[in-house]
């Protein structure tokens, strides 16, 4: 008799989970919106992480034109010394210097 062979559950076909429900609508497209202006710093500022990170599509919930949009707006706003390119009075100043402190023993 012939082993049936069980097919891999996709990423799609799976049901429930803790993110499961209904996508994020775009901010931008709900509040029609064309262009993401750099000088909206509130908005700007909801779309990058507290390290000043831009936070990814799946965060924001952003669509992918306003995602790049968004992209393009806080690096402008960088430039022009709106928004912090790194987050500020962070005391740990870690990376890799940390990790091979024990290997100079």
């Amino acid at each position: 008799m012939a082993k049936q062979r069980r097919r891999p559950v996709r990423r799609r076909d799976r049901k429930g989970g803790p993110s499961a429900g209904r996508r994020k609508s775009c901010p931008y497209c709900r509040d029609k919106i064309e262009q993401v202006d750099y000088k909206d710093l509130s908005m700007l500022r909801r779309m990058i992480s507290d390290r000043g990170k831009i936070r990814s599509r799946r965060i924001t919930g952003a669509c992918r034109r306003h995602q790049s949009q968004v992209a393009r707006a806080v690096k402008r706003a960088r430039e022009l010394a709106l928004l912090p390119y790194v987050a500020e009075g962070s005391d740990h100043r870690g990376g890799r210097g940390d990790r091979d402190r024990d290997r100079d023993r």
